[in-house]
């Protein structure tokens, strides 16, 4: 069976995620499944030891006990056989937040997002925050060079706007007119979505954390605050 997916719009290692988090763990298997963070997207600026070790400590406090962040910081160590056999291994995939264009040409094609993909084939959850929310979608906006980019397609028909309830709602105006017939997903910081609320896992989203998850579909924008549920195959 396919496994879960988790989207959550940045801010991640505080307020309430530790709820969303801490389900995607029981998902996964529990507090001794294994947990492998990826801080490929802040590597542009070298602070992908900082951020991954941010991941491990963050995940550890919430009981994990099974947790390591992957050197997988380019595109010799995504094509790496041995980070990739990690992957595949793995039951919770935490993608972090930072350059979404270098996380999405990284990945692409990578024996690294082959492992993934196979560990949610056979059930493992794919997280992402912010820039590893973003490019796990069909789309993503990329604010450095200001361009529309194919994502990874895990979640079809769909861009994610992170950071919403701060920046990332102004980009929606201009996202709806460049992507139509795609839905805009507009997540706050320390916010997630998950799909996990219902047997057909595939449509059923449940919001977690602080704040809300902003449905943007043919000109109008449905609302989702924490603990509400929505059907929606993004079709």
């Amino acid at each position: 069976m396919a496994g879960y997916i988790l989207l959550e719009g940045g801010a991640e290692f505080g307020g309430q995620m530790a709820a969303p988090d801490l389900r995607a763990i029981e998902l996964a298997g529990g507090f001794a499944a294994p947990i492998s963070i990826i801080p490929t997207a802040a590597a542009p600026d070298n602070n992908h030891r900082r951020a991954g070790n941010n991941g491990v400590n963050w995940f550890r406090r919430l009981g994990a006990q099974n947790v390591e962040a992957l050197p997988l910081i380019d595109t010799a160590s995504a094509n790496d056989t041995t980070i990739a056999a990690r992957l595949e291994q793995s039951r919770l995939i935490y993608l972090l937040g930072g350059f979404p264009g270098y996380l999405g040409a990284t990945l692409a094609g990578s024996a690294a997002w082959q492992a993934m993909l196979a560990a949610y084939a056979a059930g493992a959850v794919i997280a992402g925050s912010s820039a590893g929310a973003m490019i796990l979608c069909r789309y993503y906006y990329d604010p450095g060079t200001r361009k529309l980019t194919e994502g990874l397609h895990l979640l079809d028909n769909t861009c994610v706007l992170p950071h919403h309830n701060t920046f990332g709602k102004n980009w929606a105006a201009q996202l709806a007119q460049d992507l139509p017939g795609v839905v805009l997903l507009g997540i706050d910081e320390r916010t997630g979505m998950l799909d996990d609320a219902g047997t057909n896992k595939k449509t059923d989203w449940r919001v977690y954390g602080q704040g809300a998850v902003s449905v943007y579909r043919n000109g109008s924008a449905e609302l989702y605050r924490t603990g509400e549920t929505f059907t929606d195959s993004f079709s």
